[in-house]
């Protein structure tokens, strides 16, 4: 069996490279962002038996070149950017490291909305250009607010958690959670997604990107918003329909975004986004902590080993036990 580990993008935190070394096996990297066509040669050419999936698209040419290839681990919890169908035909584990970069994601989605709401950057520029608009300004409290949580996962509930201690109400909308998710915060529940939105002040994306929600927060769903609400997201930007967004902004029925994820990475140098000092933008760090990233790096490495070593692995660790099991794999 081959000693190599494919990791799509950076180095690994050092705790998780040398879990890698403790093992016998050795890393190797793909430029970040690869394109697939690049992923499936180093996977050729290094015969690795497994990823760390960080930057780059893992699609079915992907997996289908690469015949030793015996599991896929998730650098995070997002598996949207890997063919998991694909994976699962070929008795693939993709794995997700969960709740490991929870915190950090959670402590920047507040961070993205104390920074917008507060207008803590167009108020610092137009400071260091020679402005004091104190007289005249009129700010917003965020105490009494409602925060609607879209999605009940580990990030959405530490970021609750935070938001509950500034003396937000929360509301949340996750049909697969259970209700101790729930309860623990005081998230009131609400059974549908429009519902999610009227009661929205500021709403917090916290949700998988998939068929069912690509493109949810779109013209229509932002229209159920609340005049002067505000979107956070930390979660993917293929949530939300761009051109949707930036409009709302413009016409003032949003009072602003915080967006920390873009609907195609990078985003354009010449991305409309940058004009509009409303929307405040991070180039998908939210999870990019030390901390975070070696909890993600050590969960996403340690699953690995378990899966050659035919260990047992939590059931909520994988992104495709369902396919797996559809396909007679587990």
């Amino acid at each position: 069996m081959s000693q190599t580990i494919l990791v799509t993008g950076p180095d690994l935190a050092p705790a998780a490279q040398r879990l890698v070394q403790e093992h016998g096996f050795e890393t190797v990297h793909t430029p970040a962002y690869a394109a697939s066509e690049v992923i499936a040669d180093f996977l050729v050419k290094t015969d690795a038996v497994a990823v760390v999936s960080r930057m780059g698209r893992i699609d079915a040419n992907v997996i289908e070149s690469a015949p030793s290839l015996r599991v896929i681990s998730k650098h995070g919890v997002g598996v949207d950017n890997i063919d998991v169908a694909a994976a699962a035909a070929k008795g693939i584990p993709v794995l997700k490291a969960t709740g490991a970069n929870a915190v950090s994601v959670a402590e920047h989605a507040i961070a993205l909305m104390m920074t917008v709401v507060k207008r803590i950057l167009p108020l610092d520029a137009s400071l260091r250009q020679g402005r004091w608009e104190k007289p005249g300004f009129k700010g917003r409290e965020l105490a009494g607010s409602t925060l609607a949580l879209m999605g009940m996962g580990a990030i959405a509930q530490e970021t609750g958690r935070i938001a509950r201690g500034i003396g937000l109400d929360l509301v949340g909308y996750d049909p697969y959670a259970p209700k101790e998710a729930f309860e623990a915060l005081g998230v009131k529940r609400v059974a549908r997604f429009e519902e999610l939105l009227e009661h929205a002040d500021i709403l917090s994306l916290h949700c998988p990107l998939n068929d069912h929600t690509r493109q949810i927060i779109n013209a229509e769903s932002i229209r159920q918003m609340p005049q002067g609400s505000y979107i956070i997201n930390t979660a993917r930007g293929g949530l939300i329909d761009e051109d949707a967004l930036l409009s709302a902004v413009q016409s003032g029925h949003l009072s602003g975004a915080g967006l920390d994820t873009f609907a195609s990475e990078p985003p354009a140098e010449d991305h409309p986004f940058w004009k509009e000092p409303r929307i405040v933008a991070t180039p998908h760090i939210g999870g990019v902590t030390r901390e975070a990233n070696e909890r993600v790096g050590v969960q996403a490495v340690s699953g690995i080993f378990q899966i050659l070593n035919g260990e047992p692995v939590s059931k909520d660790r994988y992104a495709n036990w369902n396919l797996l099991a559809e396909a007679g794999q587990n």
